[in-house]
């Protein structure tokens, strides 16, 4: 065949260009998530301490810990899960059109056909659940200790419906324009008001300053993200070519969004956050503490879960504008890297939270009304629940594939089903035996269900990830990460000192990891980690203030774009 000449080599040439800088992209959004994600989470375990230290773990952290159920089941639903599902999609189909479009903004009709209704919609729910909160605090957690404190915590969590449904619109909206900083740094503006909050009101309010402070923060993080999101539609690119015919279905996306394809997003995000419901339900009647003990080991378990889905979290826009453009062999490729990647983190910090959980809570809870005893019983409920956190990752990571496109899939939902309907079959006796250790174990094994059942239906998926590769690489994953667990483990309880302890057992977790890995015969192949994308200066031809743009976000719709580059996680500032 001859070589391509002209237009065509330039075209070549052009695409290679654009897969490095959104390798570069990719690398630096990661490096600036995984910062702002890390400050985020300090300041959780901050809040968490300073909740712990004023009010311990008994009746009073029972009672707002059951409001703080509607800032958890709202965070899922409308900032993490079925938000960003469905709109970062819905945007990326957008901005795909913008180049082309000569008349009209494809991006603003969005936002008018969808923010006013999502606000309206929303708003009323909040205030239903402001008037209804003393029934739904007995639907929760019926033999609550004290369901009048409860009773006003929840009507202060409440309004969290409205600013995390604002949140999360802002986000996905962002996101999907490649601008990761302002979302990014969401849950530092959370956190900081629930510190404030509490700080200023402990004395005169009690327990009800931390439901106030949720108030607070859902505030904060609207405004952190506003002014990013408005420069953003304000921007009205020149476009690049005549204007094309819309796809079939994308003219309409703002309605669709509203109408008719939300229903499987939403369906498996609020099956996904009842296993949140169903716990705090069957702890309800057990010894005061229970509850307190569930939140902060899970609170604590779920970091390195947080940690590994950042990839995935900044990668999906990238996928899914990949799709918008028609190239779902390059977005196979990224989910699949990204699987394995995820994998690698969640995996090395189980292994150290299993090793050392004792010793983890003893240095971030036991001081105050927190004592020896909270700390025993929260470490081996965070042991439980660490077990779980494979399939926690895998479900975060794997759904994407399912809801990448025009049309989610009822699949996913259907799996959650029926992971659910396992966590409440095995909750209801586990609980009456084992206590919170019970809720723990029925919640792990209803993760893992879900993960697997979506590992399985890979055939399904709008990306075709090839699920027999990928479940033999876990596998192997997840039995170096037993042999780190051990090692760490043994190391921990030979040293007293809990920061010593801790330190010794995650150097040693990691090098027995990456031992196994290196050594064990087929062991998985896990993507390299590119570090010259991050080397290299910018160019004089390189924007001052904006990122590069990835390859699928410079084709044209119906050009195929590259976007197989990994991102260096080693480079982030972790």
């Amino acid at each position: 065949m001859p070589p391509r000449t002209g237009r065509r080599a330039h075209a070549g040439v052009k695409a290679r260009a654009a897969s490095r800088r959104g390798r570069g992209f990719l690398a630096r959004a990661a490096a600036v998530t995984a910062a702002l994600t890390a400050v985020g989470a300090v300041l959780g375990l901050v809040r968490d301490q300073i909740l712990a230290g004023y009010f311990g773990a008994g009746a009073e952290t029972d009672a707002f810990l059951v409001a703080w159920t509607v800032p958890e089941f709202a965070s899922t639903l409308l900032i993490e899960d079925a938000m960003a599902l469905i709109l970062v999609p819905a945007f990326s189909r957008a901005l795909a059109r913008r180049s082309g479009s000569l008349s009209g903004d494809p991006v603003r009709d969005l936002v008018r056909g969808t923010l006013p209704r999502l606000t309206l919609t929303v708003g009323v729910v909040a205030a239903v659940l402001i008037a209804a909160a003393p029934a739904v605090v007995s639907v929760l957690a019926p033999g609550l200790s004290d369901p009048g404190l409860a009773v006003d915590c929840t009507r202060l969590t409440a309004t969290c419906v409205l600013t995390f449904a604002l949140v999360g619109y802002c986000s996905a909206a962002l996101r999907a324009h490649h601008v990761f900083l302002p979302p990014a740094a969401i849950y530092v503006a959370y956190n900081v008001g629930i510190i404030g909050t509490m700080v200023l009101l402990r004395d005169p309010w009690g327990v009800r300053s931390a439901a106030a402070g949720v108030a607070v923060g859902g505030v904060l993080m609207v405004l952190v993200q506003a002014p990013a999101l408005l420069r953003e539609l304000r921007a009205r690119p020149v476009p690049s070519r005549e204007p094309e015919v819309p796809a079939p279905g994308s003219a309409g996306d703002g309605r669709l969004v509203v109408l008719g394809l939300i229903a499987p997003v939403v369906a498996f995000s609020l099956i996904r956050q009842s296993q949140t419901l169903i716990e705090r339900f069957l702890a309800a009647p057990l010894p005061s503490g229970a509850i307190s003990h569930l939140n902060y080991a899970q609170k604590i378990a779920q970091m390195p879960m947080i940690l590994s889905l950042m990839l995935c979290t900044v990668s999906f826009p990238v996928v899914a504008r990949a799709l918008a453009a028609g190239d779902p062999e390059g977005a196979r490729r990224r989910v699949e890297r990204d699987l394995l990647l995820a994998a690698v983190v969640v995996l090395v910090g189980a292994s150290v939270v299993i090793a050392a959980a004792p010793k983890i809570v003893e240095l971030l809870f036991q001081r105050g009304e927190f004592d020896r005893s909270d700390t025993v019983a929260t470490a081996a409920v965070m042991r439980v629940y660490a077990l779980g956190l494979l399939g926690q990752t895998m479900v975060g990571a794997l759904v994407r594939c399912y809801f990448s496109a025009a049309r989610p899939l009822w699949y996913p939902a259907a799996a959650m089903a029926a992971a659910l309907a396992s966590t409440a079959a095995a909750g209801f006796p586990r609980a009456a035996a084992w206590g919170a250790l019970g809720l723990a174990a029925a919640n792990a094994l209803g993760v893992a269900l879900t993960a697997a059942l979506l590992l399985r239906g890979g055939h399904r998926q709008t990306v075709p990830v090839r699920s027999d590769r990928l479940g033999e690489g876990l596998l192997r994953l997840a039995t170096a990460a037993a042999w780190a667990t051990g090692a760490g483990w043994l190391c921990s309880v030979a040293i007293d000192p809990p920061l010593l302890s801790l330190g010794v057992a995650g150097l040693v977790v990691g090098g027995v990891f990456l031992t196994f890995i290196a050594c064990a015969a087929k062991a998985p192949e896990i993507p390299p980690l590119p570090h010259r994308s991050l080397r290299r200066r910018r160019t004089a031809h390189a924007r001052p203030h904006r990122a590069a743009p990835s390859a699928a976000e410079a084709a044209p719709v119906g050009e195929a774009a590259p976007v197989g580059g990994d991102v260096p996680l080693g480079h982030g500032h972790r």
